[in-house]
């Protein structure tokens, strides 16, 4: 009996990242709701045409947090910038849910996205350079 619970747990517990996981359809859906402020356009092409009020997130995903040339961060991201963070799938998610929060200092992104950062995430990440 101790080992079908073991072998539950072990399962359950395996099976957790998987969940953790974004779905980039259903994150292309739930960026409808971030595309007053943000564009995803690349040198060449806009991929998703959105507002200018937030920084571009064409390859969001592996670069340094405040960095787009240009754009005037808040100085919590300006602060993670001079650490040298990078933005990755998982604090793209937990960002998204309460960006203040997040960088501990108010933000100048005030929209929270309480579902649904996994799958924003992902579909960012169809954008890494």
């Amino acid at each position: 009996m101790k080992s079908i619970f073991a072998v539950s747990a072990t399962l359950i517990v395996l099976a957790l990242p998987a969940l953790a996981e974004g779905d980039a359809a259903k994150g292309e859906k739930q960026f409808n709701k971030c595309k007053a402020c943000h564009m995803i356009a690349s040198d060449s092409e806009t991929l998703v045409k959105g507002g200018k009020t937030g920084p571009n997130l064409y390859g969001v995903v592996g670069r340094v947090k405040g960095s787009v040339e240009g754009f005037s961060y808040s100085d919590g991201l300006k602060a993670k910038a001079a650490d040298g963070a990078v933005w990755d799938e998982a604090n793209i998610a937990e960002y998204v849910k309460d960006p203040s929060a997040y960088i501990g200092s108010k933000s100048k992104m005030t929209f929270k996205l309480a579902k649904g950062g996994e799958d924003v995430a992902a579909y960012l990440a169809t954008f890494s350079q």
